[in-house]
C-alpha cells in the first residue's frame, strides 16, 4: 500500500481554524441538532468556511455512524455520519476528522455539516 500525501497548509492554500465567537446552531427541518457557543470556523483557501461543532454538543439520537471514508491531504482522514431524525436518514451529512493532521489539530473531537441537508445559522455573540 502506497503511503497518503501529507500536504502543509501554505499561502497557496491557507487554512486558518478559529474560534467562533457567537452561537451556532444547527437545525434539519424545525429540529435543533447542535447548539454551541464553541464552534470553531474552519477557512480553507477560497472554499466557504465551515463551522466545527463539538462532538458533545451535537443531540447523539440523530447520529449514525456510516463506513464511508475520505482523505483530505491537508486535514487526514474523514469519517462520516448520517442524520436520522423524524423518520428519515440523511446519509453522510455530517464528517469529523477524528485524529486530524497537526495544522488543523484544534478540529479534533468536532463535526462539520453538509449544509445542503442542514441550515447552520451564526449568531454573533453579545
Amino acid at each position: 500500500m502506497s503511503e497518503k500525501l501529507v500536504l502543509v497548509p501554505d499561502a497557496g492554500h491557507p487554512i486558518t481554524v478559529t474560534p467562533n465567537p457567537g452561537r451556532v446552531v444547527v437545525t434539519l427541518g424545525e429540529r435543533i441538532v447542535a447548539d454551541t457557543t464553541s464552534a470553531l470556523t474552519l477557512q480553507e483557501a477560497s472554499y466557504p468556511a465551515a463551522q466545527y461543532v463539538p462532538l458533545a454538543d451535537v443531540d447523539p439520537a440523530v447520529l449514525e455512524r456510516t463506513d464511508h471514508a475520505t482523505y483530505c491531504p491537508y486535514k487526514g482522514d474523514a469519517s462520516y455520519y448520517s442524520l436520522v431524525a423524524d423518520g428519515e436518514t440523511h446519509d453522510k451529512a455530517v464528517w469529523a476528522y477524528e485524529t486530524p493532521y497537526d495544522a488543523v489539530a484544534p478540529i479534533a473531537g468536532h463535526v462539520a455539516f453538509y449544509p445542503t441537508v442542514v441550515d447552520v445559522r451564526v449568531y454573533p455573540s453579545v
